[in-house]
């Protein structure tokens, strides 16, 4: 396939009005402005990030104008997508805090400098500036019905939980940025595309033109889970290679073929070939480590991924991590053998039983070198074993 056609299939969920209509537009020669918006609510920019970030240097290397947006601005309302609760209020100066790595981050994957530079953009730079007469008449535009029927506010009314007034703007806000910025394309993960679509309207209506939405998958693995974002286990763009290697063959198998999908450019063919593989029976360690390798190099470089994956084998598969200084737990203070989550509590490393399981559910524990999937054992623990949580880690003695 071509440019263009990788563009708009491989690692694409779904394109508003339609893909034929952006094709359209694409093969005509046309160079469209367009953005994605990251609101700094964490420090880190993580390989879910990733997904949408590879796109945008698509459109870019095809000379497209692409706008890396900060949303200074909306990240101290808080976005209620795929919330069961209200985020909680941030302040500017955190807000900024945590906007202040970004570009070096996004540089693993973004180009902001040379021939087609992409562009930093603050969303505060138009949002707070406008008067509270201007923020009604975008409310004018929108109806609460359309606002109470999204699928997170349904939840909350059903458990009696609150939804703060607050929340019903901020789709306003991340549309308006759209209308600012006068863009022809909008690109963002697919938990995004009520806030989106919401842009697309106020492009219609505010500028009379087009404004298309493509919307990409979440990275997760095949029970839902989000991959990036477990508990103390954010698998950063930035982080140290031997971490992030390490980080990478602690994700469960069925975290493999989503992974070389939309973070490589493997040949679909030949994930497909390896899908095959596995499903009859073929040891998954040796995909993963293709995989780790692969994505450590395309964030550093081959000499460090090399480097990254001879220190995960010498460290863990030849059994050299348990020999190291670990902290150490006697076995006689388990209260239990085989309830993972009882554990996970009695070493320390699980703050209570809930909490455990949120991370036995996050594919975030292994004992030795096992990922533990559910909250019983099929057999117990013993003398020697290594309880592992993302970096924390301790020894049974």
């Amino acid at each position: 396939m071509d440019a263009i056609e990788e563009l708009l299939t491989r690692g694409v969920d779904k394109i508003y009005p339609s893909r034929e209509a952006l094709e359209k537009v694409l093969r005509s020669g046309k160079k469209i402005k367009l953005y994605q918006g990251f609101d700094p609510t964490g420090a880190h920019l993580h390989i879910g990030h990733a997904v949408a970030m590879r796109k945008l240097r698509q459109f870019q290397e095809l000379g497209h104008k692409v706008i890396f947006l900060i949303g200074d601005f909306t990240a101290t309302i808080g976005d209620p997508s795929g919330k069961t609760g209200a985020r909680p209020i941030l302040t500017r100066e955190k807000v900024l805090e945590n906007a202040k790595e970004y570009k070096r981050q996004a540089s693993k994957i973004l180009r902001f400098d040379g021939n087609n530079p992409i562009q930093i953009l603050f969303n505060s730079d138009w949002l707070s500036k406008l008067s509270f007469a201007d923020v009604i008449g975008l409310a004018t535009r929108f109806t609460v019905q359309q606002m109470i029927e999204r699928d997170m506010f349904q939840e909350r009314i059903k458990h009696g939980d609150q939804i703060g007034l607050h929340e019903f703007l901020y789709p306003l806000m991340v549309g308006y940025d759209s209308v600012a910025m006068n863009v022809d394309l909008e690109l963002g993960g697919s938990d995004q595309t009520f806030n989106m679509l919401a842009g697309r309207k106020l492009v219609s209506q505010m500028l009379h033109k087009e404004k298309f939405v493509m919307t990409v998958p979440l990275l997760t693995d095949a029970k839902g889970t989000k991959i990036g974002k477990t508990e103390d286990n954010i698998i950063g763009l930035t982080d140290a290679p031997n971490d992030f290697f390490g980080k990478i063959m602690s994700l469960g198998d069925d975290a493999i073929l989503p992974c070389f999908t939309l973070l490589t450019d493997l040949p679909m063919e030949q994930i497909e070939e390896m899908k095959k593989k596995m499903e009859h029976g073929d040891n998954p360690m040796a995909f993963k480590k293709h995989l780790a390798f692969e994505l450590t190099k395309l964030l550093n470089t081959q000499l460090e991924a090399n480097t990254a994956q001879n220190e995960f084998e010498t460290r863990f598969q030849k059994g050299n991590l348990a020999q190291s200084s670990l902290p150490t737990v006697p076995v006689t203070a388990l209260s239990s053998f085989t309830s993972v989550s009882s554990i996970l509590v009695d070493v320390g490393i699980g703050e209570s039983k809930s909490k455990a399981k949120q991370l036995i559910d996050q594919h975030a524990v292994r004992i030795n070198d096992t990922l533990i999937t559910s909250e019983s054992l099929s057999s117990e623990v013993h003398t020697g074993d290594i309880i592992k949580v993302g970096k924390k880690a301790v020894k049974l003695v």
